[in-house]
């Protein structure tokens, strides 16, 4: 519906229709099937993936221990944008998450653009786990003689048949990748601290503040490479706005989602920002390497065997929950698109399961074409696709902000009502929250073999969504007309 319609809607609707009648019409015909713990652990997986297990390692050498710094100030920004969604999702739950939220505070085209670039983020994500898992997989030596292709399409057949199945099983197979990933971080902690308290040498080092002291204090290498490291830092926390999507499943929305997100700040200061600073204190950061794991890294200077076999499954298990996680939430923002008019038809159908297997098919068939491009350039294939998905990411981050932003002027002008759970000290944290995407984004132009050419994009990307406006507009026009008009009977 567009931004006018809903203001039209709302002065002639009553409080007791609006309740009675979905705000998105695509949020009809879901069950209600996740439960708080799967909710508490989509948020949990939604902070803790490949970015801090296999990415830490190549930041940590870049940037020293200072990456804790970065690691900290990106999750002050993030939690921010996950609040922000807290609070509209309390206003209105909805599936369409922030897609829902952009057409009623900025219109259809807001709507069109937001859907359109999430679908980007996940889809090229969804190939960049896929060439990831199979990467992984390609660890043990079984499965070495197996195309890499091979095991791509493996892994994400067998993603889907989980999504397609029902939005429960989605829900417990989220829970126990989490359990996984949390509890390899915890006892990588553990081990960590013991190493600490023992004053264990570590290849050959005492761990400690000596380790950082003498190896060129906090900024080994300036200031400079850990604001580079911003971008890469913000796409390791991709994936937290799926609480706002989860939320139209769940039977109490304003029980669990508040406590799912106050819950992130402290998951992103003991699991990331602390994982972060022992490693800093048990090896210097030259040490370590993007080509391996920095908790393999350190597990294998202390002699334990299977480190790596154990942190390989673990890598594996998050590029699968990130595979499982793109698929469930694009399903569900295509269907809130395409009831607007402004995505395919066939991407708003249901199974009897109530999951919208359109839009993950969709989202399937691009990632088929990763299963081509792991084919044809499998060396190349992780890295390209990873920074493109990083555009969709910052966009979606930018647009949620924008709609509490407005969200709150019409609460203050008595339009709408704000719930007891809020982002603080709007407009500053939304405006200071845009910013600094907006400047981690133009920081990728310093990086001349990826990033610069990740900005070139850009341009090509506005095209096509300018070229794909006028091709649904009128769709969109016909759709908004008709909802109108059944809500102001």
């Amino acid at each position: 519906m567009s931004k006018n319609a809903v203001d039209t809607a709302q002065a002639v609707a009553t409080r007791t229709d609006a309740a009675q009648t979905p705000a998105d019409a695509g949020d009809a015909g879901y069950s209600k099937d996740l439960k708080a713990r799967h909710v508490n652990m989509i948020a949990i997986g939604g902070a803790i993936g490949t970015g801090l297990f296999l990415g830490a390692g190549g930041r940590l050498h870049n940037a020293g221990p200072a990456l804790a710094l970065a690691y900290l100030v990106c999750g002050i920004f993030a939690f921010f944008v996950v609040r922000a969604l807290g609070e509209l999702v309390l206003y209105r739950p909805s599936s369409g998450s922030f897609v829902s939220y952009a057409r009623e505070f900025l219109g259809e085209k807001g709507a069109y653009v937001a859907g359109w670039m999430y679908f980007l983020n996940w889809s090229t994500t969804g190939i960049a786990d896929i060439t990831a898992i199979a990467l992984y997989t390609h660890y043990w030596s079984m499965f070495t003689s197996i195309p890499q292709w091979t095991l791509a399409l493996i892994a994400l057949a067998v993603v889907l048949a989980v999504n397609l199945i029902s939005v429960k099983i989605f829900g417990e197979m989220e829970f126990w990748f989490a359990i996984i990933k949390v509890a390899t971080l915890v006892g990588f902690m553990l081990t960590g601290i013991f190493l600490l308290a023992t004053q264990h040498k570590v290849d050959g080092r005492t761990p400690g503040l000596s380790v950082i002291s003498d190896h060129g204090g906090v900024f080994p290498h300036g200031l400079m490479p850990v604001v580079l490291v911003m971008q890469g830092v913000i796409f390791a926390y991709a994936a937290l706005e799926l609480v706002g999507v989860a939320a139209g499943e769940t039977a109490e929305p304003e029980k669990v989602v508040p406590r799912a997100v106050n819950s992130i700040m402290w998951r992103v200061g003991i699991f990331y920002v602390g994982s972060v600073v022992l490693l800093a204190l048990l090896l210097p950061g030259s040490v370590y390497s993007a080509d391996q794991s920095p908790f393999v890294t350190v597990l294998s200077k202390i002699g334990v065997s299977g480190a790596g076999d154990v942190m390989n499954l673990v890598v594996l298990t998050a590029a699968m929950s990130s595979l499982n996680s793109g698929l469930y939430s694009t399903g569900r923002i295509l269907r809130s698109m395409a009831v607007a008019g402004s995505a395919p038809k066939f991407t708003a159908r249901m199974n009897r399961s109530q999951v919208p297997y359109g839009g993950i098919l969709l989202t399937c068939a691009v990632c088929v074409l990763g299963v081509g491009l792991n084919y044809l350039m499998p060396s190349q294939a992780f890295e390209i696709v990873l920074n493109v998905a990083s555009l969709g990411i910052i966009s979606t981050w930018v647009i949620i902000m924008l709609c509490h932003l407005i969200f709150v002027r019409r609460a203050k002008a008595g339009l709408v009502d704000r719930p007891s759970f809020r982002l603080r000290f709007s407009p500053v944290t939304e405006i200071a929250t845009i910013a600094f995407l907006l400047v981690c984004l133009g920081m990728m132009g310093k990086d001349p073999e990826v990033g610069r050419k990740t900005l070139l994009l850009i341009p090509v990307i506005a095209a096509l969504l300018v070229a794909g406006w006028f091709g649904v507009r009128r769709r969109v026009s016909q759709t908004a007309e008709k909802e109108l008009s059944q809500l102001t009977k």
